[in-house]
């Protein structure tokens, strides 16, 4: 018996040392072979189409210089599991650009040629973890050069980690085309930035410039933005694409030169607004019952291509409705503050395929209808459970809103795309206009993209500024920079950057949370409509009865109002009950919902290893009992 326990003993130990050398020899052997397996959700580790296919058309070699002093003790733990992720990403740059990528890294450690060079090229160097003069300065930042030429991005800022694949492509897509397209921007609000006043007013500080809003400030980094007066007669033919973003009561001479550029083959992107908060916000406080009118139209060139505006609602879509923060440091649900996500966003279409958050406040609808030679496509729109309401509604609140909405049962499209043969808007064309004779329709397929809101481009609604190592980021809330950046890309060329996705969405919201809470709130919505004609009816019942008294009994209370009165009170108490029991109804689904997420993440794998334990010592038993 003790012998045989011995050999036992033996056998099981040279088997597990055959085993961990054919696992070493199995490393070696596979250690020569590139075998890559992206096994997460949004394929992080996995270039988008658009970046391999820039990668298969370079036709010079393009070095990428990859700087972080991660050998410095001091440097963040966060920070360096970051850059480690930045270079596996730059390892599939590599990887996909056939030997035309050569990836170079570099510690800039302290009085090192590598810390010159970083300088140099403009790597950005910031001061962390010593006390003024003296501490250790990191650097993370990415150069790409290509013969004589170089661009850089000076900071490689983590919490805008979804954008970085898109950052490395961009860069790379500069240096194989250094050619620039053109790109004009018309607008009646302050998009490119506005000059500071020299001189202050008596009684007012000086003016302080305005920076250029960021989405504009991402595309000029890649094309050449030229700003053109709202009251132009004449577009440059040499523009690629126009971009129109609140166009006010433009003159006749100003919209035909429009359409005459758009017949001539330059496209066309327009952003207008029913309700345009951001033209609110820079006017100051106005009453909510009046004040200017800040919607924006191109009514004389949709109706000559079948398009309508109405400025006169915005939609509102509960399917769709936002958590805002409301007085008193309450929130309030917003049906026309819109957050489109899932099935709103065409998932088909190049442009927006890999968009999964939009947010537009104050939205209008785009009617278009399509044609023998013209193709409409929708890019997003509302559920069915939307409609329109009423501007001034809007203004009034989110809870005035949802006591008056009642759903259309109909999707509202808020973003289309016009393709094909547009006919002019200006048939006679223009009388004082002289030179070569108006084009009556496109020479060839023309593209027009029509967006109901313009506050989706505003800073505010889309951006939040940080600070990375001394320089000003921009991190995105939603992928409302991705899609304008998209839209200019297709527009001015570079389709390539079109199918580069973000990555990393920080925006995972609960779907089956948002369907308990959707379903709650339209019944919810249903009792409060419900309640509201009560009272209604009640309120006028009270009034008729009012009516049939004399003049001398008008402030005396009859007995059929006092019963009227005790009717209406307690059809209000039982219907607020109810209120209360859909409320706690939700709440409780939530909580369930929650508590089995967490019995899952928690108690799940330990369960699986149990078994898996349990399993095998039985199986080992059994074994060993046979024996």
């Amino acid at each position: 018996m003790k012998s045989s326990r011995i050999v036992r003993a033996c056998s099981g130990v040279v088997g597990f040392l055959i085993v961990l050398c054919i696992l070493i020899a199995l490393n070696v052997v596979l250690s020569n072979f590139n075998l890559r397996l992206d096994v997460t959700e949004e394929r992080l580790h996995t270039l988008s189409d658009g970046s391999r296919n820039l990668l298969g058309k370079l036709e010079r070699d393009v070095t990428l210089k990859f700087f972080f002093n991660g050998s410095a003790a001091e440097v963040d733990v966060g920070l360096k599991n970051y850059a480690r992720r930045v270079e596996d990403l730059l390892a599939e740059y590599e990887l996909a650009a056939g030997g035309r990528i050569i990836l170079e890294k570099h510690d800039p450690k302290p009085d090192s040629d590598a810390e010159d060079w970083a300088r140099r090229y403009g790597v950005a160097g910031q001061a962390v973890g010593g006390m003024g003069f003296g501490g250790p300065v990191v650097y993370l930042g990415l150069v790409a050069v290509a013969d004589d030429v170089h661009e850089v991005i000076p900071a490689l800022d983590p919490r805008a980690e979804s954008l970085l694949e898109y950052q490395m492509t961009r860069m790379i897509s500069r240096l194989a085309n250094p050619g620039q397209a053109r790109v004009g921007v018309m607008s009646s609000l302050p998009v490119l930035g506005r000059p500071g006043s020299p001189y202050a007013m008596p009684g007012r500080p000086q003016t302080p410039p305005q920076p250029p809003w960021a989405v504009f400030s991402e595309i000029s980094k890649d094309y050449e933005v030229v700003d053109v007066p709202v009251a132009s007669t004449e577009i440059d033919p040499s523009l690629d694409t126009l971009l129109l973003v609140h166009p006010k009561k433009l003159s006749d001479p100003t919209l035909y030169a429009i359409d005459q550029f758009v017949l001539a083959g330059g496209g066309l992107v327009v952003f207008v607004d029913p309700m345009c908060m951001t033209e609110l916000e820079m006017m100051g406080p106005t009453s909510p019952m009046g004040g200017p009118d800040v919607s924006s139209n191109l009514e004389r060139l949709f109706a000559a291509w079948g398009v309508t505006f109405d400025t006169q609602h915005v939609v509102a879509d509960m399917q769709s409705a936002s958590l805002l923060r409301g007085p008193n440091n309450t929130t309030e649900e917003s049906p026309v503050w819109l957050s489109l996500r899932g099935g709103r966003v065409n998932a088909f279409d190049v442009l927006t395929s890999r968009l999964e958050f939009l947010m537009l406040p104050f939205a209008g609808h785009v009617s278009a209808a399509a044609t023998e030679d013209v193709t409409v496509s929708t890019l997003a729109s509302t559920s069915r459970d939307a409609a329109p309401v009423a501007a001034m509604m809007a203004r009034m609140g989110a809870e005035a809103v949802s006591h008056e909405f009642k759903s259309g049962d109909k999707r509202l499209d808020l973003i289309v795309r016009l393709f094909g043969k547009l006919k002019t808007a200006f048939p006679g064309g223009l009388p004082e206009s002289g030179g070569a004779p108006p084009l009556s329709e496109s020479r060839q397929e023309s593209t027009v993209i029509i967006v109901g809101d313009v506050d989706m481009l505003y800073d505010r609604f889309c951006v939040r500024e940080l600070d990375f190592l001394g320089f000003k980021t921009h991190q995105p809330m939603n992928d409302n920079l991705v899609f304008f950046a998209n839209v200019v890309d297709q527009l001015a060329g570079g389709a390539d950057l079109v199918g580069v996705r973000s990555r990393g969405k920080t925006d995972r919201p609960f779907k089956r949370v948002m369907d308990l809470e959707a379903k709650a709130k339209s019944r919810w919505r249903q009792e409060e409509q419900a309640l509201q004609t009560t009272l209604e009816d009640a309120q006028r019942r009270l009034n008729e009865l009012q009516s049939q008294k004399e003049q001398s009994q008008q402030y005396i209370v009859s007995p059929e109002q006092q019963k009227e009165v005790e009717k209406f009170l307690a059809q209000e108490l039982e219907t607020k009950k109810q209120l209360k029991k859909v409320r706690r109804s939700l709440r409780e689904d939530i909580e369930r919902l929650g508590m089995w997420v967490k019995l899952v993440n928690v108690m799940l794998m330990p369960l699986c290893v149990s078994l898996f334990g349990v399993g095998f010592w039985a199986v080992r038993r059994t074994r060993s009992r046979r024996r």
